[in-house]
């Protein structure tokens, strides 16, 4: 097991979360749609910061050459998030949900806020920047009895949504530009993957009490920034599903740790990129590699540059792929879909014939490697250049860098950590005055605390404190009150959450993706008897598969029942074992009771069966 103390673990998050109100800047729903609208493309361009200083982030962004095209749909959004009118606001109710976490974390609340623009040229935002204002400083949350600092708390607006990306044009949709964000960050300090997640989920379950926070996949998302001793501080951007953090901890800490084993190898051996690009299209003009043929037919080439003393750390001997991976990443930020090098070779249709050209070419030494790339030639070369970067950073170990998050809770390096040239004054917006009369209003209105949350819980639900604590850490709180006030039935509501979700996952379903309607139409008619309580998990199945819930009820064999019909049944199952009731007596309630929950389970409530069944089998003993 990772001993995290020892290694050094520093994390630190940053949660964002989209707020529940019109759009920050405009009057706009906060809505998503299917509506493309109209569409413009664009270019984005980097600009130099007050001081004249350009942030090193956009410019690589700017390296990729990419157009943008616009989707505007007249539903949820405007001139506004066309970076064609002056925004307007910033809308008041999202003001006070941010103040509210600020107040709730004892931060010092700023009397004056002033929105800054932050340079994005990824294409995220129309007008190449991100409107963003600090609110509150110097906050504090206790969870599990430590104190977790909070530097700074934010409000800022969402970027456009991400629809696809094809032959140098990246389209996106407006619909999410603006939706206001709350953005709190916490100290680095903590030590442990799990902690991270108890953190963020503290404070995923502190902004749903406001009721003014949207709910669903990508609402909230997390970046994370880890660090080991003698690693760096690595950003991890945009994971939305708060089960997998502690696994994008875990992976980041191995990564580091095999790229600290790489340096010391690297280092023993005197290692170093050589800095020349090698023309070597003739070693492959019959090869059977696919995509390098294809790219010959185009009249692009093979270039390639030698690693001395790189050899076996590309595909490390630590089980998992190390530096290729990296350099691949690091060309591709340049427009190439790939590299080739040599710890993976021969192999893909490349044969050892023509490697040992390639050898041969770069005056390959035993424990040296080399990469190639198949492209036009400048293209090839920058990726390269690229790859001669990252394998400099190598020597050093872990570089400090932006990585975006997947979906296998691995990550992929996506730009350097932007530095301080990116922010600049927004000037279309005034300065916005915080008055101590609206935060001594705000401070009454304040959530509760997880601890009350927890309290009222046990009292008012009779749930025990283990229940009470998962139903606010997993987030399914607000939905487990809507249902348990109307539709009573507290301890089967939990404990489909808390027990019937993650057994369903198991089995390969998808239980969160139902909608909370139709989990409320379920309780409906749990309520009215129109099935009983063990047949909800068998339902949840079938709407996990996207059915709805009259055709989830057909499948799982529930229907209405009739109470006559179910007595009568029951009967006949008493007559048909008239001996074996004759010898047992009451004793045979238990084995009689198998015989009808087997008949019955999932339409009829148990404990109504086995009073109807006692009933019957008294007058009969």
């Amino acid at each position: 097991m990772m001993n995290y103390s020892k290694l050094g673990l520093k994390v630190g998050l940053e949660i964002h979360q989209q707020l529940d109100t019109n759009k920050l800047f405009c009057k706009c729903p906060s809505e998503l749609v299917d509506e493309k609208g109209r569409e413009v493309l664009r270019n984005l361009r980097p600009v130099a910061s007050e001081l004249g200083e350009f942030d090193q982030a956009a410019i690589m962004e700017a390296a990729k050459g990419l157009k943008f095209r616009y989707q505007s749909p007249g539903k949820s959004s405007c001139l506004v998030e066309l970076d064609e009118e002056p925004p307007e606001g910033p809308n008041e109710k999202a003001v006070e949900v941010a103040l509210k976490m600020a107040l709730f974390m004892k931060a010092k609340v700023l009397d004056e806020i002033q929105f800054m623009r932050k340079i994005v040229i990824d294409g995220s935002n129309t007008a190449g920047f991100q409107r963003t204002s600090l609110l509150a400083v110097d906050g504090t949350l206790e969870v599990n009895d430590k104190e977790i600092g909070i530097p700074s708390i934010c409000l800022e607006e969402d970027a456009a949504r991400s629809i696809d990306e094809k032959d140098g044009v990246k389209t996106y949709r407006l619909d999410r530009l603006g939706i206001p964000l709350v953005e709190i960050v916490t100290s680095p300090v903590i030590e442990s993957p799990e902690e991270a997640k108890t953190v963020a989920q503290t404070i995923g379950g502190l902004l749903r009490a406001t009721r003014m926070v949207k709910r669903g996949l990508g609402t909230i998302r997390e970046d994370v920034n880890i660090s080991i001793t003698k690693g760096a501080r690595v950003e991890i951007k945009g994971v939305q599903d708060l089960r997998m953090l502690p696994e994008f901890v875990r992976e980041e800490v191995q990564r580091q740790i095999r790229l600290l084993k790489a340096r010391e190898v690297l280092r023993k051996r005197e290692a170093e990129p050589d800095t020349n690009i090698t023309d070597l299209t003739a070693a492959f003009k019959d090869t059977k590699n696919k995509i390098i043929a294809g790219n010959l037919k185009r009249g692009q080439g093979v270039y390639g540059i030698r690693l001395k003393g790189f050899g076996g750390t590309l595909r490390g001997k630590w089980g998992e792929a190390i530096l290729g991976q990296e350099f691949a990443s690091y060309a591709k930020t340049v427009g190439v879909s790939g590299i080739f090098h040599s710890d993976e070779l021969p192999g893909y249709g490349i044969t050892q014939k023509e490697i040992n050209q390639v050898l041969k070419k770069l005056s390959l030494e035993k424990k040296d490697a080399f990469v190639m790339v198949s492209h036009n030639e400048d293209t090839a070369k920058n990726a390269l250049e690229m790859v001669i970067k990252r394998a400099l950073m190598a020597l050093d170990g872990v570089p400090e860098e932006t990585r975006n998050a997947r979906l296998d809770s691995t990550t992929e390096y996506s730009r350097p950590i932007s530095g301080r040239a990116r922010m600049y004054p927004e000037t279309d917006i005034p300065p916005y005055n915080i008055h101590e009369k609206r935060l001594e209003k705000l401070s009454q209105e304040l959530p509760e605390t997880p601890k009350q949350r927890v309290k009222r819980y046990l009292n008012d639900y009779e749930l025990n404190r283990e229940q009470s604590i998962q139903l606010f850490r997993k987030g399914y709180d607000l939905i487990f009150e809507e249902i348990a006030d109307t539709y009573g039935n507290p301890s089967v509501v939990a404990n489909t959450f808390l027990q019937s979700f993650p057994e369903l996952e198991r089995e390969g379903y998808e239980p969160s993706l139902i909608e909370e309607s139709t989990l409320k139409e379920i309780f409906k008619g749990l309520s009215e008897d129109d099935f009983a309580k063990e047949g909800v998990p068998e339902i949840l199945k079938y709407l996990s598969k996207g059915k709805n819930l009259d055709d989830a009820l057909a499948s799982a064999g529930i229907e209405e029942v009739d109470m006559v019909h179910v007595r009568d049944r029951i009967r006949t199952i008493l007559d048909e074992r008239h001996d074996f009731i004759k010898e047992r007596g009451i004793s045979a309630l238990g084995p009689l009771m198998g015989v009808v929950m087997k008949e019955f389970r999932g339409k009829v409530d148990g404990k109504k069966l086995s009073n109807i069944l006692k009933e019957e089998l008294l007058k009969r003993v």
